[in-house]
């Protein structure tokens, strides 16, 4: 018998939707306040990292709210594309083939990761599991720690991965070259990964087949979509070398890999050993994080 979605089911879901979106409407009006008051007075990233955070608060205001932390998922796909577009435009210059790139593929990515979540989003009533384990683990506390650790440490984590970009889009110190070329295929191409990952994944988890996917680029990584995500702010970072950005610039890709390496790949596979017989063996014979060859079992 196939499923079917209730009227007041869908009802609910769009009202959801709505309200998330009313609240980055309303969190980007605020940012766009506080970058006006603070334009021409301030550097771009100090303006950038204050009209962020005041967003970041306005999201965790409806978080709170709603009692719902996932009103913040979709903060971090869509941040880089806010804040790449209004630090190109702040000069008020024609863009180069380097900004177009940049702008282009910062676009892509945060449509593409924003649809991703949208479509496997089902409403107020759905909270990340990680969300979840934590009410139960931070009691009376939680709402704090939902600040700090699921609000404002990943807003601090994408800050540090587009400082690369106030390079390229505002001083660029050099002219168009072969690194901006490879940092174009390396951000399309972790772009694509994380697109074809978890295109795999959705239909492994579809299919009910097996508890451990190792279909596709599953078969060669243990999480081949964290490695696109972080291969993406590494293609960032090397056009920001390529416009001559200064060496602090690679704080963002240390963020990424220290963010996924030590929080996201050991909560999840704490979960799917507590979980999924035979992923101890998973773990031996498949790589973390870098697509390579299966080890033999």
């Amino acid at each position: 018998m196939s499923s079917t979605t209730s009227p007041s089911s869908s009802r609910s879901v769009s009202f959801a939707f709505a309200l998330v979106g009313f609240a980055y409407v309303i969190a980007h009006v605020a940012a766009g306040a506080i970058a006006g008051a603070m334009k021409g007075a301030f550097h771009p990233l100090v303006i950038v990292a204050v009209a962020d955070l005041g967003a970041t608060i306005v999201v965790f205001a409806f978080s709170r709210a709603f009692d719902n932390s996932s009103f913040y998922d979709a903060y971090w796909s869509l941040a880089p594309v806010t804040i790449a577009w209004w630090l190109a435009l702040l000069p008020g210059d024609s863009l180069t083939l380097r900004q177009w790139l940049v702008l282009g593929l910062v676009s892509l990515y945060g449509a593409r990761l924003t649809f991703n979540w949208a479509r496997g989003w089902t409403g107020l009533g759905h909270e990340d599991w990680r969300y979840v384990d934590l009410r139960k683990s931070s009691g009376k506390l939680y709402w704090v720690v939902s600040f700090f650790g699921l609000h404002f440490f990943p807003t601090v984590c994408v800050f540090l991965g587009v400082l690369p970009l106030h390079a390229v889009l505002i001083e660029a110190r050099a002219g168009f070259s072969w690194l901006d070329i490879v940092a174009a295929l390396v951000t399309l191409g972790a772009i694509v990964i994380e697109a074809v990952a978890d295109e795999q994944l959705r239909n492994f988890r579809a299919s009910k087949a097996k508890e451990i996917c190792e279909v596709g680029l599953w078969s060669v990584s243990r999480h081949p979509n964290y490695f696109g995500e972080i291969s993406f702010w590494f293609g960032l970072w090397l056009f920001g070398v390529a416009a001559g950005a200064p060496w602090w610039s690679a704080s963002g890709v240390v963020a990424m890999i220290a963010l996924f390496n030590f929080a996201s790949i050991p909560l999840a596979e704490k979960r799917s050993l507590e979980r999924r017989p035979g992923f101890a063996e998973h773990q031996r014979r498949v790589s973390k994080l870098i697509p390579w060859f299966r080890r033999s079992a």
